[in-house]
């Protein structure tokens, strides 16, 4: 017996077997070890590290969704947050279900594939049909309605990494789209490549969406490295026949719900700045970087930015719910929340350092939107072309009451290696890079939440 086959036969195997038999599952989800006094540099660390531990995946809709959303009160609360709530709300839901996929010709293959959210459902025993291959999402919309009938349409696509991450708006509606246009060709199901950057063979999950009147149909996303198969298969001009079981089910009214939280400014009657990031998260990995470092950095920046003592204004903490789905969280909140606010700021980008700042100011002002441009030189962020947008969850309340908004940019080259993905983990997320970001956000809060005077409408 070698040394690493004594190893994985005496030591390693026993150990594992031992885990594998812990009860995992907790009533209620515990705080990871942390105070309610730490540096406020270390509470972004417990905010991911206790998300992704105590709770893990959190899918929208889901029985961990809610346990987020109580170990969310909890930590706002001992963090010193005031008039923390959990406000509730119900979705239109995806509870996954078995997702499998094979080759049967002209060679079989088993390949790694994941469902998208609000995928149709193949029987349990699944479905065959020969692939219909597209090498773009145009070429599928180009194909005659009605001629893949019986077939799987296979749509490819090749997402290129960039800085900002510009291309997840293209590429993404291969996914977004495309099951949907499938659908109306007559298609018995659709596969795409995977929306990501990655050479893994780890499948990229995500939403979809089917337009009203349009039969919802089988849709899955297949690991880059099994797209690159596909492609290489479908050039030989050989037919390519699949096998695909995704029984997946979309649901009417799951429970879901936001976590806000408060630092009360010391004047309650200027309008409060808004700070959002999302708790729900894709289940195949544990969310990492896909939110909980959000809500991480925006909370750890929100208690910095007391530093020296309290804020002027309020800084509200919006934890959304349900925004891998569509956005219900942010729904939510500017339906619940019609009172003023002054500025919405949201970090949903991963926790790579952020290297541009962008901003949406009226004119009158501009001066306020180069204050904080100045501060932020030091930390190596630079002004980003174009107007800040906000983000899903805090987008609606900026369109309804035209707030000013300032975007912090996070390095995107690698965030889509990640993103929807199995490795969504702690390991993931560079402590220095975490750090940076809370930095970057305290500058800005420590800015916009001390302005006595009116922040006006962007418009």
């Amino acid at each position: 017996m070698s040394l690493r086959t004594g190893f994985m036969r005496n030591i390693l195997r026993p150990v594992l077997t031992a885990l594998v038999a812990a009860p995992l599952a907790l009533p209620v989800p515990a705080l990871a070890e942390s105070s309610a006094n730490a540096p406020a540099g270390d509470v972004a660390w417990d905010i991911v590290s206790g998300l992704t531990t105590d709770v893990g995946q959190r899918l929208a809709g889901s029985e961990a969704e809610a346990r987020a959303r109580a170990w969310g009160a909890e930590k706002l609360k001992a963090l010193g947050f005031q008039n923390v709530a959990v406000e509730p709300f119900t979705i239109r839901g995806y509870v996954r279900g078995v997702d499998k996929a094979r080759l049967i010709a002209p060679v079989p293959q088993v390949l790694a594939v994941t469902a998208l959210g609000y995928s149709g459902a193949t029987p349990d025993k699944g479905i065959e049909g020969d692939i219909a291959y597209f090498p773009t999402l145009a070429a599928l919309k180009a194909a005659p309605d009605g001629s893949l009938g019986g077939k799987i349409a296979f749509i490819d696509h090749a997402m290129r990494r960039a800085q900002d991450g510009a291309g997840y708006g293209p590429y993404g509606q291969v996914r977004r789209e495309g099951p949907g246009v499938a659908s109306r060709k007559g298609a018995a199901a659709v596969v795409i490549r995977s929306v990501g950057t990655d050479s893994h063979r780890n499948p990229h999950t995500g939403v979809t969406s089917f337009p009203q009147g349009v039969k919802p149909i089988p849709a899955g996303a297949v690991s880059n490295p099994d797209a690159d198969l596909i492609a290489r298969l479908a050039a030989s001009g050989r037919t390519l026949r699949l096998a695909l079981t995704l029984t997946g089910k979309t649901t009417e009214g799951m429970p879901s719900g936001n976590v806000v939280g408060e630092l009360p400014g010391r004047d309650p009657s200027l309008p409060p700045i808004l700070v959002g990031c999302h708790l729900d998260s894709w289940d195949l990995g544990t969310g990492a970087i896909d939110d909980a470092s959000g809500c991480a950095i925006v909370t750890a920046a929100a208690l910095k930015a007391q530093d020296g003592g309290r804020a002027l204004r309020t800084i509200r903490v919006l934890w959304a719910g349900s925004e891998e789905l569509g956005g219900y969280g942010g729904d939510a909140y500017a339906k619940a929340h019609a009172e003023p606010h002054a500025l919405a700021m949201e970090s949903d980008f991963g926790a790579d350092r952020v290297w541009r700042v962008q901003t949406r100011f009226a004119p009158a002002d501009k001066a306020l939107a180069e204050r904080i441009v100045a501060a932020l030189n030091p930390l190596g962020v630079v002004p980003g072309k174009g107007e800040a947008g906000g983000g899903t969850d805090v987008e609606p309340v900026i369109e309804k009451q035209k707030l000013a908004v300032v975007d912090l940019g996070q390095d995107g080259t690698h965030y889509f290696d990640l993103h929807h993905t199995p490795d969504d983990t702690l390991d993931k997320v560079d402590p220095a890079a975490l750090a940076q970001n809370v930095a970057a956000w305290t500058e800005v809060l420590k800015i916009v939440a001390n302005v006595a005077e009116p922040v006006a409408p962007a418009g």
